[in-house]
């Protein structure tokens, strides 16, 4: 009877969700048209402000060329490359319409221009027209103690939609490696998409830093010592790679910085045939310019290092190092030693990690011996290096390093 009843329990669900299969089919259907609808409407909305942006003074339409940069007043590496592209491309097309969207609230357009020739002696040849986004703390890495990435690709959508909203250009150049905003501007903003990706958001080295449980900056130590929650993460890491391919996939055009990224850009995006090495832009001559016998203002030995202050260029270990050399120094009576870290502060995160550095030279005891230089101006940079004795760099796998 017990068996017979069991049967007829199954039976009657089975009928109950068969009943239900083509009702929900309908709603599926009804929900997908609606949502298409909606799509194809914002769409059109999106074209009617596109062609009312373009549109000159003279009645002609113009080509708006837009770069997606919400950090543009740091003083890093990708900021140089972004200056450098807007010059690039002004020259060529001084016609056209650039656009820069930034989350730099605090500082106005021409300060920001004036930060650019300072830290990286660059002046542009034409306006540049800024547009606030004011959503940028969406791609906060701090809002996002965990599942950061797939947070900080979530919140760039967002941020790209805002960006959107605002301003919808003809080409549209993701320079920051925001790769989830590029579907958002080729579908819906109807854009020619390119993209300079300086670093991906996810490699196969991070893949398998994880797979071997190896304890990094992004891999915390409680997961390497769980197998379980490694195997979680490493699913997790997968599933945000095949999505980080998806969205890179969009782009027509592909720029890359290095070796390094290209390979692993062609084996996550898959999108060979439109993907080109473009090394980032280095000043060489002005520092070819400096006699290798100049004589120093300074006595000793000067250790510079250059870099923003990120968790990946690893500057704790470059003090610790530095603290070693000083017990070293003092056995055997070697020159007196200074460690220089120049670097660019982007927010507050970037402000409390100098702090802690601050702090951890002062736990060493060799806080007298070393020197935080802040957004320092090209020229000052510049003397730093005619005078150092030893270039430090300790990021892992570094995928270019201008520095």
């Amino acid at each position: 009877m017990a068996v017979a009843a069991r049967g007829w329990c199954l039976g009657e669900l089975l009928r109950f969700f068969y009943s239900l299969f083509f009702p929900g089919l309908v709603v599926c259907g009804v929900l997908c048209v609606c949502l298409l609808s909606v799509l194809w409407g914002i769409r059109l909305l999106l074209q009617r402000k596109k062609k009312s942006g373009s549109a000159s003074k003279t009645g002609k339409n113009q080509t708006v060329i837009a770069f997606f940069h919400p950090y543009c007043n740091a003083g890093g590496g990708g900021e140089r490359v972004l200056w450098c592209a807007l010059r690039a491309l002004q020259k060529k097309y001084p016609e056209a319409v650039y656009v820069v969207y930034t989350g730099d609230a605090d500082v106005s357009g021409q300060q920001i221009l004036e930060g650019a020739f300072r830290r990286f002696n660059i002046r542009l040849t034409c306006p540049v027209k800024f547009v606030l986004l004011r959503k940028r703390y969406l791609v906060e890495d701090s809002l996002y103690p965990h599942f950061t990435l797939l947070g900080q690709s979530l919140g760039s959508i967002f941020l790209g939609w805002e960006a959107l909203m605002q301003c919808v250009p003809d080409v549209y150049i993701d320079s920051m490696g925001y790769a989830f905003t590029l579907p958002l501007f080729r579908y819906l903003g109807r854009c020619r998409v390119g993209s300079y990706v300086h670093y991906p958001t996810i490699s196969t080295d991070m893949l398998s830093v994880v797979k071997n449980q190896n304890v990094r900056f992004n891999n915390a130590a409680f997961i390497t010592r769980n197998p379980f929650l490694s195997k979680v993460k490493l699913i997790y890491y997968y599933l945000f790679a095949f999505l980080y391919g998806l969205a890179g996939s969009c782009s027509d055009v592909v720029m890359v910085n290095s070796s390094w990224t290209l390979n692993h850009i062609l084996s996550l995006w898959k999108v060979g045939d439109c993907t080109n090495i473009v090394y980032p832009p280095c000043d060489v001559q002005t520092f070819l310019d400096i006699p290798l016998h100049k004589e120093k203002t300074t006595s000793g030995h000067l250790l510079v290092s250059i870099g923003q202050f990120r968790p990946e260029k690893n500057h704790p270990l470059q003090i610790r190092a530095f603290a070693k050399l000083l017990n070293k120094k003092e056995a055997e009576s070697l020159p007196p030693l200074k460690l220089v870290l120049i670097g660019g502060c982007r927010n507050q995160d970037d402000e409390l990690r100098v702090n802690q550095l601050r702090r951890l030279s002062e736990d060493l005891g060799v806080q007298e011996d070393v020197e935080f230089k802040i957004n320092i101006p090209f020229d000052e940079l510049k003397n730093y290096l005619s005078e150092a004795t030893v270039g430090l760099h300790t990021m892992w796998n570094e995928h270019f390093g201008i520095g």
